[in-house]
């Protein structure tokens, strides 16, 4: 299996966590199963080969990693599609750009340039329209990235203060309280 077949396999396992809540573990575990694995080879043609051991670790981790940082990588996605809420964003093209996007932050051996392509591809590949609006969002978010530093430091920084105005009026009494 290739490393661009493991990350559409894992794409498909993120998806499908998506909907049942699975922890990210077992998820990995139960669809690898060799009865339900060669069950789907009949429907997508990724699963007609098994992955290697190096490549269930990956999907392991990619699973478990988009899992544990989706709240930083939909932050990221939607700083990013300008004018597009996330929850609007259809579940797949978010499970793409969030594998990405966690590959660019958290996965050394994968250049940002591949991880951005790679996803442009699977993209195109569900649904031909979509390649340009994830090649936009990435491609924005990886210069920005690109050139600061701290970005995640600065991303928290403007996350923290969208909220604390927000709670602040909260427990601010009403004008008629005063």
């Amino acid at each position: 299996m290739t490393r661009g077949n493991a990350r559409e396999l894992a794409v498909h396992l993120i998806y499908g966590r998506e909907f049942t809540g699975d922890n990210p573990v077992d998820v990995v575990r139960l669809r690898l199963e060799e009865g339900y694995y060669e069950q789907l080879a009949a429907e997508y043609e990724i699963y007609t080969e098994r992955p290697s051991g190096k490549q269930i670790k990956y999907l392991e981790e990619i699973v478990a990693g988009v899992h544990a940082h989706e709240e930083l990588l939909n932050t990221i996605i939607g700083k990013f599609s300008i004018g597009w809420d996330v929850k609007r964003i259809s579940r797949l093209n978010r499970v793409i750009m969030q594998l990405a996007v966690y590959e660019i932050l958290y996965v050394a051996d994968v250049p940002e340039g591949v991880a951005v392509s790679e996803a442009v591809r699977l993209a195109k590949k569900y649904n031909d329209e979509m390649g340009r609006f994830v090649n936009g969002i990435l491609g924005s978010f990886v210069r920005a990235w690109k050139a600061d530093p701290n970005f995640l430091e600065n991303l928290a920084a403007e996350e923290a203060a969208k909220i604390a105005p927000a709670e602040e009026s909260a427990e601010a009494p009403a004008a008629e309280e005063i």
